[in-house]
């Protein structure tokens, strides 16, 4: 189980603006932002999205490398996928792939793919079989 991913991005302000935004739906906020100098040196200035009490998603500042990264959210049902990938659109993302069931992965996986300001990919998922 991972504990948490950091995302270079290219405009911290606007990534945060956007993931504020698309992550609501699926009870992801925006909650800390943490002060590199108070770290090791050369520590980033890192701004933390989490839920449930915990912070696991953090974005930071640099050249965005949209094709290194494919980041899974979860989502508790379809009706959520629909409601973060309506969401992202909404906030700027540019469509991958529409919601909808996988077939190629599952019949019970049912996700929508964004890409995100950088073009990173993003993905919100629901498998039935995980709840």
């Amino acid at each position: 189980m991972l504990d948490h991913v950091f995302l270079t991005v290219s405009d911290v302000e606007r990534s945060i603006a956007f993931y504020t935004a698309a992550l609501a739906p699926l009870g992801v906020t925006h909650m800390y932002d943490y002060n590199g100098a108070d770290g090791p040196p050369g520590h980033p200035d890192l701004f933390g999205f989490g839920a449930n009490g915990r912070i696991f998603f953090w974005l930071q500042a640099g050249e965005a490398a949209s094709h290194a990264a494919h980041i899974g959210f979860v989502a508790d049902s379809r009706k959520q996928v629909d409601a973060a990938y309506a969401a992202a659109i909404a906030a700027g993302a540019r469509e991958k792939e529409a919601p909808g069931i996988r077939l190629y992965y599952d019949p019970r996986y049912y996700a929508a793919n964004v890409f995100d300001p950088d073009g990173y990919s993003l993905e919100f998922v629901y498998k039935n079989w995980q709840h």
